[in-house]
């Protein structure tokens, strides 16, 4: 395996849906990368057919408006990343690009923000 920018690309898929899920995502990753997948699409039957509700860390509620949103928004990000083809995988520049699209900036300087998450 020749290590490109698109190994660091699946990386940052892995670790972003184990932050999403709470745990490793290896079963789901083993189902989006199965032999089983239909030719029309990456992703086989059954992982197209997972509710992202069950795929969420179940210690934590489900989001509720914006932060439904930006979940859904990251786990398709994270699912991109996960393209069995590396070549069909985002680049980090387009993955920053939708992150930074995604969200309003801040409102003061990124320096000044406190870990209570207070910007006034």
């Amino acid at each position: 395996m020749k290590v490109t920018e698109k190994c660091d690309v699946y990386s940052f898929g892995v670790v972003t849906m184990e932050v999403m899920m709470g745990r490793h995502p290896g079963d789901l990753i083993s189902s989006l990368s199965s032999p089983a997948s239909s030719s029309s699409s990456s992703i086989p039957l059954i992982a197209q057919h997972a509710l992202l509700k069950d795929v969420l860390d179940q210690r934590i509620s489900l989001p509720k408006k914006g932060a439904a949103e930006g979940a859904v928004h990251i786990m398709k990000i994270a699912l991109a990343c996960l393209h069995p083809n590396p070549q069909s995988r985002p680049t980090m520049g387009k993955i920053s690009s939708e992150l930074a699209t995604k969200w309003p900036p801040l409102p003061k300087p990124f320096c000044t923000i406190t870990l209570a998450g207070r910007t006034g």
